[in-house]
């Protein structure tokens, strides 16, 4: 399977620093968003931490079949599976060590949001906020649960994803990379159909854009990644631009 790929991030129009990261790895078909949080640039050395060690063990991992797998092995996913939920948990540990090495550090911490590609299988991670969508056929799907706190109250049924977007506790995720050693990675697996286009991203655009604001933006790119991913951005900051915005955008093809 082919693939097409654009990434973009942006500051957006009311923060003054970019806490968000990204990572693309077209040899390993590896692609990963990360949202940092922190004071004192700690949010921008947490993402990028998780995304470097992401693709730092990925890689060790497609190289090396032998190498030592630090969480043991999940029977219940693939090996490309594993490699991605293990890379997760790596970042996690490494966030984690770093928030010890400097006082600023304390209390950082980041979500992730990432796909590796094996043919015309998607295995998707994620922990936090950011989401991945499958866009197929002019409807759009979120493929991820965001764990947060206002995503607990919408399936309780007590605001509605309209009301979520504008929610002052928007941004309190209740899972996150550096918040405690023993991380629950959240993992997915999706068989890619021609045609298909998945999108990563933060949520610097889905608090600005409805899921069918987005669609309607990509649907009007015509299958072209790259105007899909800025049109995106500059919607997202048409639309106040109220945090960093981040997309990372994929079409396969055969």
């Amino acid at each position: 399977m082919k693939i097409s790929y654009q990434a973009v991030t942006d500051v957006g129009r009311k923060r003054k620093g970019n806490e968000d990261s990204l990572f693309v790895n077209a040899e390993q078909n590896l692609f990963v968003v990360a949202d940092g949080m922190g004071g004192h640039a700690a949010g921008e050395v947490a993402s990028r931490l998780a995304v470097d060690a992401i693709n730092e063990f990925v890689c060790l991992t497609g190289d090396d079949e032998e190498i030592t797998w630090p969480y043991g092995l999940d029977e219940t996913i693939s090996y490309d599976g594993n490699r991605l939920k293990t890379a997760i948990r790596f970042a996690n540990r490494k966030v984690l060590e770093a928030t010890k090495e400097k006082s600023e550090y304390e209390g950082m911490a980041t979500t992730v949001a990432a796909v590796l590609v094996d043919g015309d299988v998607a295995n998707l991670g994620h922990v936090g906020d950011s989401r991945i969508y499958l866009l197929r056929d002019a409807k759009i799907t979120q493929l991820t649960t965001d764990h947060s706190w206002v995503n607990e109250q919408i399936v309780g049924g007590m605001i509605s994803p309209d009301q979520a977007r504008s929610h002052p506790l928007r941004n309190v995720v209740t899972r996150a990379l550096g918040g405690k050693n023993d991380l629950q990675v959240d993992m997915k697996v999706h068989k890619i159909e021609p045609g298909d286009m998945l999108l990563l991203c933060s949520d610097g655009l889905t608090t600005m854009m409805a899921d069918d604001d987005i669609a309607g933006v990509v649907a009007e790119a015509k299958g072209d990644v790259e105007k899909a991913a800025r049109g995106l951005v500059a919607s997202a900051n048409a639309r106040g631009g109220e945090d960093n915005i981040t997309v990372v955008m994929l079409r396969f093809e055969e």
